[in-house]
């Protein structure tokens, strides 16, 4: 058991800082081509949904990049909010629904 816990943490830990990796890449890139962004929001929205919503959200404020798209600033917090809410469904049950018996 204690080793879904690891895994699962790891899990968190690894996508937070590919988010913050994905948010520079793509303030570095939009910074290159003179405003001319060809990145979408889709891979912010996915890495979002898998777990890094907190960690896009917050190095967005911090990079000072995106702040004006209005729909990434409404739907990450809610990200954020359900991915929170995942998590301690997950420890609170003691990852039960990730055995199969």
């Amino acid at each position: 058991m204690v080793l879904l816990y690891v895994i699962f943490i790891v899990y968190i830990l690894a996508i937070n800082v590919f988010a913050i990796m994905l948010v520079k890449a793509q303030r570095d890139e939009s910074a290159d081509e003179n405003g001319l962004s060809k990145s979408g929001d889709g891979k912010l929205l996915l890495t979002a949904l898998l777990g890094g919503a907190i960690a896009i959200y917050v190095s967005m404020f911090v990079m000072r990049y995106r702040l004006k798209n209005l729909l990434l600033m409404i739907l990450l917090p809610v990200i954020a909010v359900l991915n929170v809410y995942f998590c301690i469904v997950a420890f609170r049950s003691g990852m039960s629904f990730f055995v199969v018996a």
